[in-house]
């Protein structure tokens, strides 16, 4: 390993090779775990020709990756993997007469066609990764995506490739000449039968090479190459195809029996011209629903399985006309046509998170890929599900079964009992008898995703020995010394060698109860899939997940990222201490998005909060833990002489050196002590209104009384008496988020303690701060598992909107005449959700413009010593650009936190809901 690093660090290549980037890049989003020697992250094509010469020169094997959301293990290998993404990732022409771009590899899709776009023409195939993927990794796999009825396969929409082969040799496929192709056109000649019957029998047979396009009669090296999982050359530069879009899409979502019925009646469906038919079982609809609610999924037609499909063309009539003659054609039970762009989007949404939320099993356990995207003849479709059902029962497992039935090409994921012993071998056992049964039907065991090392081994259940053959042949000609790739499609690894999540890994003494998981970090953590949505911008979906990496594009700083490096830790491969391990956390926010936003449920923060408890647990923390960290118990002292606080951080030189004292940038502003607290101004009033508990954390008390006043003027309005709770009650966050769990379970101990009274009468709890309410709403069954009490407590917390919008008789007032900018806190986001808020300003009649993403500060993160630049970053993303646009709208931020950034980067003022709704924070300026 010393002599491959040492020989790429001396060709000047940007690598990385520590255990946590090694970690990182062990797998895609596939079963497998194969840690690099090295990552390389080329900066140009020559860097590309540098590293590829260090490999052969080394013996070292040589793997391509994108965006690493691979579900077969196409993505990593034992030697140097090459990270096109980082660097290589621009659009670097588009000519819209000849529809043609040209592009780098690791250029993603989502902005490719942000940049054809304008110009009315779009990249065809759109996978359901389609805002990370990268367009190499599309090249390398064929990938297909929903509409591949319009579009075609990615093969059909490349117009040109350069290459570097093994040898460093410059390849064009536009073009082809020397050794490498009279090879391959000798090797073709000795198999030409097979090459003419066993190959392109329908469309979605993307199993092994595509030697039909290396045929004398229609040699097309671009197409060949296509599909062949960076085994055969290296992609430094493709020129893609473009097409038209049509202006007019509706839905029609059909309802069948099960699923078996609506893969039947594909066939059908497609005889209306369809660009996607997509198929989607009630299985995994049940899972997207307990992870978010049965508001997650808008209105279906009745059954237990769907097909959603589109139709396009330039007419709404037109197309309207088709749409209501499919949906009456009796092809289905029950059937809805949307032509509601935003109800469109939502189902939409619902297929391309398919692939994550099917990582949880109907059975609750975790789901795996491995059986990814087998496809069939659709004809055969209804057919081999119902076979591919009772196969799965056969292994006591269960599946949701999803994916192209237009094509006849099925995605799954199944619960191997990869944590049991034996369960490896279980999951050899299964994969070859489906491998058998896709065989049976005349399929592919791939068909979009390739064969990689989850299925190259099970080719010859689907291909003769000569056509097994012809794959080395061709595997020869290109790569003689077997470097690039190896493993995949040709003399290929075991189905069934490392697997990543196969074991048992116990991580004893944890603090926290993981009780989605069974109390078990190692499955908590596996939880990520690495289809990497965290990667992406979520923003049109008003979704927060994951604001880091959208700072720094860096693998490290992604959710997925941070998984892997856990996955190390929980395997025993990385300390709790170890420095890759708080480097990759060290710029988590703990914002909580990947909790609702990541579709298998990650939770980054709660994570961290373990991993801060577990390393310094016994030992010297960093200053901010006990300064930020203990914030209400400072607050509180400084509650009795607010005016000497306030002074300290005031005197130039007492400042400077308070914030260097507190871990605190410099660049911060500390936020005034309020004159008086307003747990020691309130007071309670004896009236015959409904009495509710107001839970007055401490960022309200301390440093802004103002949004407490006006939350009590808004619930007395209301109709309601707010209480205060007896004694002074906290919720821990602050030790939560620093990892200090021993000190933050004996406060909310206490602080339950003192709320379930009120509680087991029915009174509702109040919270005022967002990421506090979210503390006794959810992160309170994470601290205290085996008490009763904060099970009662949990379930009588409410938000203010949510109070409000089950209230008789309160009408909201009147902003009609107010523009609202709103920054929803992330806590409120994901652990509350926002709907209810959503709602109730739309009541209002407010223009309100809802920003996504994280406000950047996120508690103590964002004025902590060396975060400052990245939290600005964040802000950068959404919030500021949103500020800058709308300068008199009033800016409606819950979180203490988001309003201090505002205050901080834009010098403006913002406020509570409660202080909307009682109209006393609302600026002239933003009002008539």
């Amino acid at each position: 390993m010393s002599d491959v690093v040492a020989a790429l660090q001396k060709a000047g290549l940007e690598v990385r090779a520590d255990a946590g980037t090694r970690g990182m890049y062990a797998s895609d989003a596939s079963l497998y775990r194969i840690p690099p020697l090295a990552v390389v992250r080329p900066r140009n094509v020559d860097d590309v020709a540098a590293a590829l010469a260090v490999a052969r020169e080394t013996g070292t094997p040589f793997t391509s990756r994108g965006a690493g959301t691979s579900v077969a293990g196409n993505a990593v290998g034992r030697g140097i993997v090459l990270d096109f993404s980082r660097h290589l990732n621009r659009v670097l022409e588009v000519d819209p007469a000849a529809r043609t771009a040209v592009v780098e590899p690791g250029t993603v899709h989502a902005v490719l066609q942000k940049a054809v776009t304008p110009h009315g023409v779009r990249f065809g195939p759109d996978p359901s990764t389609h805002p990370r993927c990268t367009i190499g990794g599309m090249i390398g796999n064929n990938a297909c995506g929903s509409r591949s009825l319009a579009y075609g396969r990615t093969s059909d929409n490349v117009a040109g490739l350069e290459l570097l082969t093994a040898d460093g040799s410059f390849l064009s496929t536009t073009a082809p000449q020397g050794p490498v192709v009279e090879g391959i056109k000798n090797v073709i000649a000795k198999h030409l039968a097979t090459a003419r019957t066993e190959f392109d029998r329908f469309g979605r047979q993307v199993s092994g090479y595509a030697v039909q396009h290396l045929l004398p009669e229609r040699f097309d090296l671009t197409q060949a190459m296509v599909g062949s999982e960076g085994t055969l050359a290296v992609i430094t530069k493709a020129t893609v195809k473009l097409v038209v879009d049509s202006p007019v899409r509706v839905v029609v979502v059909l309802g069948f029996r099960d699923i078996v019925a609506a893969g039947a009646a594909s066939p059908a469906v497609v005889a209306h011209g369809p660009t996607s038919c997509e198929g989607l079982d009630s299985r995994l609809l049940d899972v997207l629903r307990a992870r978010r609610g049965a508001d997650a999924v808008p209105p279906l037609p009745r059954g237990g399985a769907w097909l959603f499909v589109e139709l396009a063309g330039d007419e709404l009539g037109e197309v309207e006309a088709r749409a209501r003659k499919l949906a009456e054609d009796g092809i289905a039970g029950d059937a809805l046509v949307v032509t509601d762009p935003a109800t469109q989007a939502r189902l939409w949404r619902i297929r391309e998170d398919g692939a994550g939320l099917a990582g949880r099993a109907p059975s609750d356990r975790p789901a795996w890929p491995g059986w990814e995207d087998a496809a069939v003849p659709p004809e055969k479709l209804g057919a081999y599900l119902a076979r591919f059902d009772e196969l799965v029962a056969t292994y006591g497992m269960t599946s949701a079964p999803f994916g192209h039935f237009g094509d006849g090409c099925m995605h799954v994921r199944l619960d191997f009992p990869l944590d049991q012993p034996g369960g490896a071998k279980v999951m050899r056992e299964f994969l070859v008898d489906a491998a058998k049964l896709v065989g049976e039907f005349g399929g592919s065991l791939s068909g979009e995703h390739g064969d990689g090392r989850a299925r190259s081994e099970l080719l010859p259940h689907m291909y003769s020995p000569d056509a097994i053959a012809l794959f080395a042949g061709i595997k020869h000609a290109f790569d003689p010394g077997n470097l690039l790739n190896p493993g995949v499609l040709v003399d290929p690894d075991p189905v069934d060698a490392v697997v990543r999540p196969a074991g048992h890994f116990p991580v004893k003494q944890l603090a926290l109860a993981y009780p989605h998981d069974g109390g078990d970090l190692a499955q908590a953590v596996h939880r990520c899939t690495g289809v990497g949505k965290c990667r992406a911008d979520n923003s049109a979906a008003h979704g927060v997940m994951c604001p880091s990496y959208l700072a720094t594009r860096e693998e490290k700083d992604s959710t997925r990222g941070r998984a892997r490096v856990l996955q190390e830790v929980v395997r025993g491969e990385l300390s709790w201490s170890d420095p890759s391990v708080h480097d990759s956390l060290d710029l988590c926010l703990s914002c909580k998005g990947c909790a609702s936003d990541c579709p298998t449920g990650i939770d980054m923060a709660t994570y961290k909060s373990e991993v801060l408890h577990q390393t310094y647990r016994g030992k010297v923390r960093p200053r901010s833990h006990y300064t930020l960290g203990k914030m209400p118990f400072w607050a509180r002292l400084a509650g009795w002489t607010p005016g000497l606080a306030n002074l300290g951080t005031r005197l130039p030189g007492v400042r400077r050196l308070a914030l260097w004292l507190a871990g605190v940038d410099k660049r911060r502003s500390v936020p005034a002590f309020a004159k008086r607290p307003f747990r020691r101004t309130f007071k309670a009033a004896t009236s015959a209104r409904k009495p509710v508990i107001l839970f007055a954390d401490s960022f309200s008390d301390a440093f802004s009384p103002e949004v407490a006043e006006a939350t009590v003027r808004v619930l007395r309005a209301a109709g309601y008496e707010p209480r205060l709770p007896s004694g002074s009650v906290c919720c821990g966050l602050t030790w939560i988020t620093t990892g200090q769990l021993d000190s933050a379970k004996k406060i909310l101990s206490r602080t339950v303690a003192a709320l379930a009274p009120e509680a087991r009468d029915g009174i509702p709890i109040v919270g005022i701060e967002p990421s506090c309410t979210a503390v006794l709403r959810s992160d309170v069954h994470e601290l205290l598992p085996d008490n009763p009490d904060a099970t009662v407590v949990s379930s009588s917390v409410k938000t203010l909107a949510e109070l409000l919008a089950e209230t008789p008789g309160w009408t909201p007032p009147d902003l009609s005449d107010v523009s609202v900018v709103a920054q929803p806190h992330c806590h409120h986001h994901a652990v509350l959700g926002w709907k209810a808020d959503a709602d109730l300003l739309k009541s209002t009649g407010a223009d309100v413009k809802r920003l996504a993403g994280c406000c950047g500060l996120a508690g103590n993160f964002g004025v902590e010593i060396g975060h400052y630049e990245v939290s600005v970053a964040v802000a950068e993303q959404n919030l500021l650009p949103a500020l800058d646009k709308a300068p008199d709208a009033v800016v409606l931020a819950d979180g203490f936190s988001c309003r201090t950034q505002v205050a901080d980067l834009r010098d403006r003022p913002s406020v509570h809901l409660a202080q909307l709704l009682d109209r006393s924070g609302i600026p002239e300026r933003a009002a008539g």
